[in-house]
């Protein structure tokens, strides 16, 4: 009987072990910042390590697996690359943040992005513009960037739906969404004093969104951002204050300061070591968030 008690704990304790924990998703959204801007040849030497070739524009990450400004569920292992077809070996902060967390996860985890350059909050009346605008009118009378529409926000959530339904739902282990990291605001310099209420009306929606899409509870989901370089062309000082004041009312709110960030010769985009620095503010609150 006592063989038997312990064959059937040694059992029990090998399907513990073996069930696991949630895989990590990451969402990531903004404009071009985040798209990524950085000439791939100004990758750091740790990632240039996993290039397949001596210009840095093919490679793979061990565990990130991502899908990009995409909607049919499928994810591909990670390469730091923009959306931009004419020039899309270029990177963001996000690449930086994804290598280390790879660090420290150690095991395959996935992230769900929508970035676009040029791209505002608050609508205008550009018959070209996209826009991540969350007003319930606006939503209501436009669709999808994805569907030829304006909306930046809903072909965000589509991407995410997508990923729910047709990958992350079939893991054994389940997922767990850890954090939404965000960079925009060089756009809606025309509409600073709305920028607050604008980005408050962001946030909540995809905190709404992943909670009736997942059945978890999503209200608290760690919204980690940084604000504009004050050397940026297109810096609006009531898009900081506006963003201040979101990380200070809310305390799932985290914001990286990135007023004297360095930028190319554009100065609208972060440069190499702006882009590398931030990436590692994101992986550190990630970090201890992950801790708590």
């Amino acid at each position: 009987m006592k063989k038997l008690l312990l064959s059937l704990l040694f059992v029990l304790g090998c399907g513990f072990i073996q069930a696991g924990e949630p895989a990590h998703v990451i969402i990531t959204a903004g404009q071009s910042n985040t798209d990524g801007r950085v000439p791939n040849d100004r990758l750091p030497d740790y990632i240039k390590a996993m290039a397949t070739d001596t210009a840095f524009t093919q490679g793979a990450y061990k565990y990130c697996k991502i899908a990009q400004n995409r909607t049919d569920g499928k994810f591909r292992p990670f390469w730091p690359k923009s959306r931009r077809r004419a020039k899309p070996n270029t990177w963001g902060y996000d690449a930086i943040a994804y290598y280390w967390l790879e660090q420290l996860y150690q095991e395959k985890f996935y992230v769900i992005k929508w970035a676009i350059g040029g791209t505002a909050i608050a609508p205008s009346d550009n018959p070209r513009g996209t826009y991540w605008s969350a007003d319930p009118k606006w939503l209501s009378d436009n669709v999808a960037t994805s569907e030829k529409g304006k909306s930046l926000l809903l072909s965000f959530m589509a991407n995410i739906d997508a990923c729910i339904d047709q990958t992350l739902s079939k893991l054994e282990n389940g997922y767990q969404i850890d954090a939404f990291v965000w960079h925009q605001g060089e756009s809606d310099q025309a509409h600073g004093k709305e920028y607050y209420k604008n980005l408050k009306a962001v946030v909540a929606y995809v905190r709404h969104h992943l909670t009736e899409k997942t059945g978890k509870d999503y209200s608290n989901l760690p919204f980690i951002f940084g604000t504009v370089s004050r050397r940026n062309k297109s810096y609006s000082s009531d898009v900081e204050e506006g963003m201040k004041r979101l990380a200070k009312e809310d305390k799932n709110a985290y914001l990286i300061d990135m007023s004297d960030a360095e930028l190319l010769g554009d100065k609208l985009h972060f440069n190499q070591v702006s882009a590398e620095y931030m990436g590692k503010q994101v992986y550190e609150q990630i970090k201890k968030l992950t801790k708590k």
